[in-house]
Order: structure tokens, then sequence, then C-alpha cells
């Protein structure tokens, strides 16, 4: 009898390695949104990024972020992008404050082939969208037969 043939273990486990990646993930989600789901302290948000031949593409949802309150770094090989608002400061009486100061912020190791000088940055509609520029001498190239 297969030990994955046991009742006692979920349909959906598929290596011991998942279950853990699971209760890390929930731990992880736990303490990055804090009790009431307002974004007090640290946070993270979603990101896709994919690559061609030419570029790596990587798109944040930001929304709500001015591009004066976002600060975007690439050193080292690694891409930080960090988002932060305070208090908006008004002289009106205040009845209602429930928009709180965020900051949110992600790194990512970029790859040796990534030119750290060729980085664009754009952001519309609350994404930011990056396109990291490959060296050319990492670009495959096609050579000709003769």
């Amino acid at each position: 009898m297969s030990i994955l043939s046991s009742s006692r273990v979920p349909a959906n486990w598929t290596s011991p390695f998942d279950m853990l990646d699971r209760e890390l993930g929930r731990l992880m989600r736990g303490w990055q949104q804090p009790e009431g789901g307002r974004d007090e302290g640290l946070g993270v948000y979603p990101v896709d990024i994919r690559e061609d031949e030419n570029n790596i593409y990587i798109d944040a949802e930001l929304p709500g972020f001015t591009r004066d309150q976002i600060n975007v770094t690439l050193e080292k090989g690694v891409l930080t992008i960090t988002a932060e608002r305070g208090h908006e400061q008004t002289d009106a009486q205040t009845h209602l404050h429930e928009r709180r100061a965020t900051r949110v912020s992600r790194s990512f190791s970029m790859p040796e082939t990534v030119d750290e000088n060729d980085v664009q940055a754009q952001l519309e509609n609350g994404v930011l969208r990056l396109t990291l520029k490959k060296r050319d001498e990492v670009k495959p190239r096609r050579i000709e037969v003769k």
C-alpha cells in the first residue's frame, strides 16, 4: 500500500513541501495583512513579471499612489519598488479618518542579463510598468551557417 493512497492524505497534496508551502503562505499573509484588513504597516501588492528576448517586463499594482510616492531602485542586481503615502494634512476639521498612512515594498533579484543603466518606468491607471533592457552581449544571436 502506497503512502499516497492512505485516506489520511488530502487529495490535493502532491509532496511534503506543498503543505509546508501553503501553511507558510497562510502565516505570511496573516503577518502582512493587519487585523481589520487595513494596510497599517508594510504590505505587499500583486506583481506580474515576464520576459522576451530583449526585455524583462514588470507590472506592479499600486492603486492610489502618485508618481512622487513611488521609488524604484536597481542596485547590484536587486530591484526594489517602494510606495509610501502619509496622512493628508488639512486645516479642516476631520469627522472620519479611515484612510491610513501606507508603505508597501517588494524586492526582486534580477538576472545578470539586465542592463542596470537602461530601465524605463511608467505609472498609468495605478499600474507601475517597468521595462528592463537586457544587455546586448547576452542576447541570443543567430549565426549564419555557410
